[in-house]
């Protein structure tokens, strides 16, 4: 695992759209796997301006983590929406290389069958985006969830609601369940890059980096993924015992080869 701390989000995004970028310089056609929720917005607006400014994504293809099961695609609350939005046309990909998982649909379960397929024929995630909720979590999986699952339909914890309800009119409008990639899932992934930011996510940065791997924390199984980096702001690292440790460790990185942090497809 590789922790990357940087002074403040501004710099959080540009730290992460330089891996996104040496990543599509290297594979035109990668895939990735794209988070929603606040954390990755700032990766994808400088993903965009560095698109105005002449990179090429037209050949990417995305999976998107995540869903609330009951919400269309075309609601704008939904992560459908968000991903269009926020991803796909601004990054100017393709809208029939980005897929979303169905919330919607008599049968869920072979919508998550389906999808697991998708990503398995489209060669696997080269680069997984990742936020982390407060208790841990990754794409919708609360704590306890499987290390071993896969694409499936869930219900969401309370605390997640509560976060969550600011994008609704009341906090009895969010839904109760989900369709999200599972943590076995996003450890298919060649890299894993996680990004938190604020000092709310310290307590789970934390737990999910230095602390034993337990499902009670779902992020701390990016312990044991082969390629990990995990890009956080001084306030998000504020509980990380060996930040020094960090910050000494990506200097000398620098140092030896500025800026890029290589790719590795194996």
């Amino acid at each position: 695992m590789k922790v990357i701390i940087v002074p403040d989000a501004a710099s959080a995004a540009v730290a992460a759209a330089d891996m996104v970028t040496d990543l599509l310089n290297e594979k035109p056609d990668a895939v990735l796997g794209l988070a929603t929720g606040s954390s990755p917005l700032g990766l994808y607006a400088e993903l965009a301006a560095r698109v105005a400014a002449g990179l090429n994504t037209s050949e990417v293809s995305g999976f998107a983590l995540d869903e609330y099961v009951g919400l269309p695609p075309s609601d704008p609350r939904s992560y459908a929406h968000v991903i269009r939005t926020q991803v796909t046309e601004p990054l100017g990909l393709d809208p029939d290389r980005v897929r979303v998982p169905a919330g919607v649909g008599d049968d869920l379960d072979a919508v998550c069958r389906d999808y697991e397929a998708a990503i398995a024929n489209a060669g696997g995630i080269d680069l997984q985006i990742l936020g982390i909720g407060r208790n841990g979590h990754l794409g919708f999986n609360e704590p306890t969830s499987s290390f071993a699952s896969r694409t499936r339909v869930t219900s969401l914890a309370r605390k997640t609601r509560q976060d969550n309800a600011r994008f609704f009119a009341t906090p009895d409008d969010v839904p109760l369940d989900c369709v999200t990639q599972g943590l076995g899932t996003i450890m298919d992934a060649r890299r894993a890059l996680l990004i938190a930011t604020g000092a709310a996510k310290a307590d789970a940065i934390a737990r999910a980096v230095e602390g034993p791997v337990s499902a009670f924390c779902p992020a701390s199984i990016l312990q044991h993924h082969r390629d990990a980096v995990i890009v956080v702001d001084d306030e998000a690292a504020a509980g990380l015992t060996l930040a020094d440790d960090y910050r000494d460790v990506h200097d000398r990185e620098r140092r030896r080869a500025p800026r890029r942090i290589l790719f590795s497809p194996l």
